[in-house]
């Protein structure tokens, strides 16, 4: 049923046509994106919640569509799932329950890519693309379906950031450590300068990492390199911060705009993993998409 999808090329979302021109959806390729944790209320019993609940589905469209799956949707035809997502405390509690919220949302997001599968992708080239809990499952899709599995010759490119990958993730899928590299993953997990170093430890050192300003293993993209942040308001904000490559993850200096009082009060930049680098991630797309189709 098409009200299970969130974002579909049979219907147009008010969210994206700010982003958006009508060429996207005519490309040749395919985006499936899945979007992070906004199931976020650790008082609530539930492990996961409906996918008829109509404020998650809000703040999907509003947060998530708007401010993420905005930057990769002049890729190309867009596919975005509702699912049965985990609460944010499973990831704290995997062993009471937590493990089992996550498959159960991961039931979903395969239900999902499989029937896109079957009655939409005809051969056609695929981007993936999550975040935090988004990237959870899509490392889950890349392993089921396409790590040494004939549909990995489809992958452009998955984009997978806020959360951490071991160097032996994949059999054959690899980390991509320049810009028009394709048939890989990226990944990345941004940080204050003051790092939150039991968060850092704990989920992140020694992960794989890639610089999103430069998309190379660059220690350092000084600010007049960044392209761009999409703020809550609507506003893309260019040459805003220098980016530092770290163990596993990556610092960002204050942000340089009108409200760069706000990141002060900010534990880390996690919740601003894409939307920190939405014009970067934008072009790099587009790049990507291209070298992809020179290949063929």
């Amino acid at each position: 049923m098409l009200s299970n999808w969130a974002v579909h090329p049979s219907f147009k979302n008010k969210e994206l046509t700010s982003y958006i021109t009508d060429s996207s959806n005519h490309s040749k390729v395919d985006v499936f994106y899945i979007y992070p944790t906004l199931f976020l209320d650790k008082n609530d019993p539930r492990w996961n919640i409906p996918l008829s609940d109509s404020l998650q589905q809000s703040k999907v469209l509003s947060s998530a569509v708007k401010f993420q799956a905005s930057a990769f949707a002049e890729g190309g035809r867009m596919f975005v799932p509702f699912y049965r997502q985990a609460n944010i405390r499973a990831y704290r509690q995997m062993e009471n329950g937590g493990k089992d919220a996550l498959l159960m949302a991961y039931s979903d997001i395969r239900a999902a890519f499989s029937h896109y599968l079957k009655y939409y992708n005809n051969g056609r080239p695929i981007l993936l693309a999550g975040h935090s809990q988004g990237s959870t499952h899509i490392t889950l899709l890349l392993k089921e379906f396409f790590d040494d599995k004939p549909l990995q010759k489809q992958l452009i490119a998955a984009y997978i950031p806020g959360i951490g990958l071991s160097k032996d993730e994949f059999c054959s899928i690899q980390l991509m450590t320049e810009p028009t590299q394709t048939g890989g993953f990226v990944s990345w997990n941004t940080f204050k300068r003051k790092i939150n170093k039991k968060n850092y430890e704990m989920w992140y050192k020694g992960k794989c990492v890639v610089n999103p300003v430069t998309w190379t293993l660059d220690e350092l993209a000084p600010r007049f390199l960044h392209k761009g942040f999409l703020f809550s308001n609507g506003k893309l904000y260019e040459k805003s911060f220098n980016t530092h490559l770290i163990d596993g993850a990556l610092w960002i200096s204050t942000p340089h705009f009108p409200y760069r009082l706000l990141a002060w009060t900010m534990d880390d930049y996690h919740i601003g993993d894409i939307n920190l680098f939405w014009k970067d991630i934008r072009e790099n797309v587009e790049l990507r998409i291209k070298s992809y189709e020179a290949k063929q």
